[in-house]
């Protein structure tokens, strides 16, 4: 068994759920593609070490990605990504002539590219029912076409069942090049449902996973920043773990340097004593009547985090649960506590881009559980790092829109120019699925 770190390439990365996954489990994620300029800042703060390219998968070549990164000529061992699911979404309108699913094709291309020796793509579960199943077939079909096999016993994976305090599913397709072996899908390693006879650990609750943040209602300066420092309190196994306050044995991440008792990503949110009133009259567990939120219930687990929509799709706030002591909406921090984030990591200072980049997002431990398949029919032992990194410039963090833009030299309307100008898909496509 070879040990070394395997190379991979983040396709539609966001702000890194899937990086940090892999890196977790072993990968240097050495090249991460993202559109949006500010989610690649934030990509940029958390992984320093390695290159985040702001492009659109629909013009960038394999060849501009290994030129811009350190991969340069180096073989690859996987790639991954999940192209934008909203029009798989079941939580809006299906349908196949989506324009947003024309990403999908791109993925396809890149992977063909790049010629890794594996991919994983990521998607919702709607992909994988009524009419969609045809497209599934199609991905399959040329995949096959051009040497690479899919397994087609595809699977929907449940954070819960890896450690994650959410109810979040998400359809997961593994393919490797003929001739390799193809990964098996993760074991499940936690069960959230009690009447499950199986010898497992339980997932860890919310409360497991926001009960020793410090209350930022007495704390005033989170009024006007997301940072202060604060003191905690007794952490449960699972925090722990994402204040890198225990060792896990099998993270292979790289050690970030960071203040352990600085509170981050903990803007306050200023609700109308109204509001409060209908919070706190909410039974946990239930929806408050009025927002549609769902109160958290301390023993039970986070429902879906949603995204929300872009700037060009009229900036809506997602629904976020309700804090399940306090009458008041859930912080950043604490939504990304149940994303199974840690705390080291950053989000964009505005709640807006904050909940958007995690609800975008895979949680990292489902990544790297998926992360670790690949590493082991790679058969390779991964090296665990011991320095530590510092992390990117803090103001990274509070760019707009626009100033983030100029850092990258890209147009600022980006994001609208990718969803509303089909022909430029068309145009910038080399398969016809």
């Amino acid at each position: 068994m070879t040990k070394k770190r395997p190379i991979a390439v983040d396709l539609f990365a966001g702000v890194g759920g899937m990086t940090l996954g892999f890196e977790q489990g072993g990968f240097d994620v050495l090249a991460a593609v993202e559109i949006d300029p500010v989610h690649c800042l934030i990509h940029h703060y958390n992984f320093p070490f390695w290159t985040t390219i702001c492009a659109s998968v629909t013009l960038i070549t394999a060849k501009q990605i290994r030129e811009l990164s350190t991969i340069k000529n180096k073989p690859i061992d996987v790639v991954f990504g999940g192209p934008p699911c909203q029009g798989f979404s079941l939580m809006g309108k299906r349908s196949l002539d989506d324009d947003r699913n024309f990403l999908v094709k791109h993925f396809i291309r890149l992977v063909l590219e790049l010629q890794p020796k594996y991919f994983v793509m990521e998607n919702v579960p709607g992909m994988a029912m009524g009419e969609h199943q045809n497209v599934l077939k199609e991905i399959f079909d040329e995949f096959a076409k051009n040497h690479y096999q899919v397994n087609t016993e595809y699977k929907i994976l449940n954070a819960a069942n890896y450690g994650v305090p959410q109810l979040r599913k998400r359809l997961f397709l593994m393919g490797a090049k003929q001739g390799l072996k193809l990964p098996n899908y993760p074991n499940i390693v936690t069960k959230y449902n009690q009447e499950d006879n199986l010898l497992l650990p339980p997932t860890p609750t919310v409360k497991d996973a926001i009960q020793d943040l410090p209350e930022v209602n007495y704390y005033p300066e989170l009024q006007d920043k997301d940072w202060v420092m604060a003191n905690y309190g007794k952490p449960s196994h699972y925090v722990k773990m994402l204040r890198n306050l225990s060792k896990v044995m099998d993270d292979y991440s790289y050690p970030r340097n960071y203040n352990k008792t600085l509170l981050t990503a903990s803007l306050r949110t200023n609700h109308t004593q109204t509001s409060i009133d209908r919070f706190k009259n909410t039974p946990q567990g239930k929806i408050e009547p009025v927002s549609r939120f769902l109160k958290l219930h301390p023993d039970g687990l986070c429902n879906t985090l949603r995204a929300g929509t872009p700037s060009n799709r009229g900036a809506h706030t997602s629904p976020r649960p309700i804090h399940p002591f306090t009458p008041r909406c859930i912080t950043v921090r604490e939504a990304a506590r149940l994303h199974s984030y840690p705390d080291w990591f950053r989000f964009h200072v505005t709640k807006w881009h904050g909940f958007r980049q995690i609800g975008n997002s895979v949680p990292p431990l489902l990544a790297k559980a998926v992360a670790q398949e690949i590493i082991k029919v790679l058969d390779i032992s991964p090296i665990k790092p011991t320095t530590q990194y510092s992390l990117e410039k803090e103001d990274l963090l509070s760019f707009s829109l626009s100033q983030a833009a100029n850092y990258y030299n890209v147009s600022s309307d980006v994001i609208g120019k990718r969803i509303r100008d089909k022909s430029n898909y068309k145009k910038s496509s080399q398969l016809s699925l």
